[in-house]
């Protein structure tokens, strides 16, 4: 369904209405290359009839900066992950202290330290879009320097030219009947990719 914002039509958000994306619970989150690109790897079947993903070198740089995030983090959980051709899924579990102040308790503030209050926007620390965005920068560099490394001749990555599309999906996840199918969704994807 579409909507209107200054005369234009656009996309209704799949958020969850009311609820803070900085907030603990689990989120069912997707990533996927700019342009729908499959340089994270291919899928191979095994004699058994299951498949898995054979990682590029990109994809193992992308699985292995995923991975380190969550050393970082140490509000977030990873549950479930795959890393598909094109794209990353991953159950996240966001779990932090509740005494958060509520002047934290907004997704997208104007920063109290910026003179000019009205202009400037961040992320809420500690969020799932403060994440995916930091996650996706340090992809963006990483890949970039291996691109520099072996001398390839392929374009760089930057804030114009981006690994990941600039947006990504993300679900909360409502119930344990959710979190089951999703979870099993992650395991199966390569065999029903």
């Amino acid at each position: 369904m579409k909507g209107k914002f200054n005369n234009k039509y656009r996309t209704q958000s799949n958020r969850m209405p009311e609820w803070d994306y900085a907030d603990n619970g689990f989120y069912f989150i997707t990533c996927v290359t700019q342009n729908r690109v499959c340089n994270l790897g291919e899928i191979v079947a095994n004699s058994d009839a299951q498949a898995y993903i054979q990682l590029s070198d990109f994809g193992k740089i992308v699985e292995t900066e995923f991975l380190k995030s969550f050393e970082m983090c140490k509000e977030l959980y990873l549950d479930e992950y795959i890393i598909m051709s094109n794209h990353l899924h991953a159950i996240i579990e966001l779990r932090k202290p509740t005494d958060i102040s509520t002047t934290e308790n907004v997704n997208l503030a104007i920063n109290p330290n910026d003179e000019n209050k009205n202009d400037k926007f961040y992320r809420k620390p500690k969020s799932i879009s403060s994440f995916i965005g930091g996650y996706k920068s340090v992809i963006n560099t990483k890949i970039d320097d291996y691109i520099d490394e072996h001398n390839l001749n392929i374009p760089k990555y930057n804030r114009n030219n981006h690994f990941f599309l600039s947006n990504y999906n993300d679900r909360v996840i409502r119930d344990k009947d959710e979190y089951w199918r999703i979870k099993h969704y992650i395991k199966n994807n390569p065999k029903n990719w």
